[in-house]
């Protein structure tokens, strides 16, 4: 069994940067923080070890392939899928898996397209290639805690290829969707996208008893280093379905250009396009096993904890504060959306966000690209926001227009760093703010 982990050692010893800067670092759905000896580690082996293009076949080479492939093994052990079942695709991000994935899917006349209004813009992209192939496309509907209602009214069964997509949590709200979705879809005739973004860092995800068809992470939100660096997490046989228009360096077994010919290579190379981040995976190894050494059933646990005294300390504060999402922490991770009122005044989140930053509070203020939970937590009537996004944009424009509402939230998230002593720095800021 792992050992317990000390959560306030571990902030002395692998963030001590936060309280040395007396910075209150709260944007963990953002980015997560690395610790020390990631970065220490990884400045000694790109001083001491030759590292080279893994297309070749020279020492350094085989050395960058040897990581490569090491990063594939813990990426599926991380993620507790059989190798036998799942293969990984290295992208530059979970946007650049997900732009992969639409670009990819064989949608067709008769094709389905599911999204949860509930989602993050890189899933919500996926609507251009489906309606440009004549997929239909459809959003499951939110409730008042900001959850997706159950999909099964938008899954009637499918003969053509068909795509759910959704978040395990969302980045807006912190809400976590069922998991259990997955297989009801399955059994209608859909493949699954489940972005795994906001949940994987702070909560244990099972590919063997959530079998996802695709999963999209990245590895900064992991364990903030390195960056440029994602995945996407795919079933074999549903990754032998896509069809890809493009190849390039990399993708392929051989190329003929008198015959115009092309074969390219079987599994996850073929979606690789040029050269791999290959400096980059040995830290992304050493992320995973740093990661897995902490157990996030512990991490979870820690979170929950900390996102109950956030969640408890808001509700103090009465109708100065403005939530949105769950009021408590079931069924949901360490992601909390308000505003503020003062003096009975909604306060722009921008303004929210730039006293923060003078406090040395790190939150995020705007809808965190994902308009669906936005429109819906802000109430935006759908014709009056279509007249006011005609023209030029900007967010004070936009407010106007919607007479004063709401067009934005402040954002805090809780990850693995985070105290008890952070949150009651941000209470003790939020109490600053409404009290003025």
């Amino acid at each position: 069994m792992t050992p317990a982990v000390d959560f306030d050692q571990l902030r002395r010893s692998e963030f001590a940067r936060l309280d040395a800067t007396r910075s209150v670092y709260l944007d963990y759905t953002g980015a997560a923080l690395y610790p020390a000896s990631l970065v220490s580690r990884d400045s000694h082996r790109l001083a001491t070890t030759v590292l080279g293009n893994p297309h070749s076949d020279s020492r350094p080479s085989l050395a960058s392939t040897e990581a490569i492939e090491t990063a594939r093994r813990l990426t599926l052990r991380f993620l507790h899928a059989d190798p036998a079942e799942y293969d990984v695709i290295f992208t530059a991000n979970a946007s650049g898996a997900m732009r992969l994935l639409a670009e990819s899917f064989p949608f067709t006349v008769g094709s389905r397209l599911v999204l949860t209004a509930d989602n993050h813009n890189s899933v919500n992209g996926l609507r251009m290639p489906a309606q440009r192939r004549r997929a239909e496309v459809q959003y499951v509907p939110l409730n008042s805690e900001l959850r997706c209602r159950h999909p099964r009214r938008y899954l009637p069964a499918v003969a053509q290829p068909s795509l759910f997509a959704y978040p395990a949590q969302s980045n807006f709200s912190g809400v976590q969707h069922p998991l259990e979705w997955i297989r009801f879809a399955q059994s209608r005739g859909y493949r699954i996208l489940l972005d795994a973004a906001a949940f994987a860092p702070t909560n244990p995800l099972s590919l063997s008893e959530s079998p996802a068809d695709f999963v999209a992470i990245s590895f900064y939100k992991l364990f903030g280093y390195p960056t440029g660096v994602g995945a996407l997490v795919a079933r074999k046989e549903a990754l032998a379905t896509l069809r890809r228009t493009y190849f390039a360096g990399g993708t392929v077994q051989f190329v003929s250009v008198q015959n115009r010919l092309v074969r390219r290579k079987p599994g996850s190379e073929a979606f690789e396009d040029g050269t791999p981040n290959f400096l980059a995976m040995p830290a992304v190894c050493d992320g995973l096993a740093w990661l897995e050494s902490l157990d996030l059933r512990r991490v979870r646990s820690r979170v929950k904890s900390l996102t109950a005294e956030l969640l408890d300390g808001l509700d103090g504060l009465g109708e100065s504060v403005q939530l949105y999402g769950p009021g408590n922490s079931e069924s949901r991770g360490g992601t909390v959306a308000f505003n503020l009122c003062c003096g009975g005044l909604l306060q722009p989140f921008e303004t929210i966000e730039s006293r923060a930053r003078e406090a040395g509070i790190a939150i995020r203020g705007g809808c965190f690209c994902n308009p669906g939970a936005a429109e819906y937590a802000f109430g935006i009537p759908a014709r009056q926001a279509r007249r006011c996004l005609r023209g030029d944009f900007t967010i004070p424009r936009f407010r106007r227009c919607l007479d004063g509402s709401p067009v934005g939230a402040i954002r805090a998230s809780i990850g693995i760093a985070t105290t008890h002593a952070d949150v009651q720095r941000l209470l003790d800021f939020v109490r600053g703010v409404i009290s003025v």
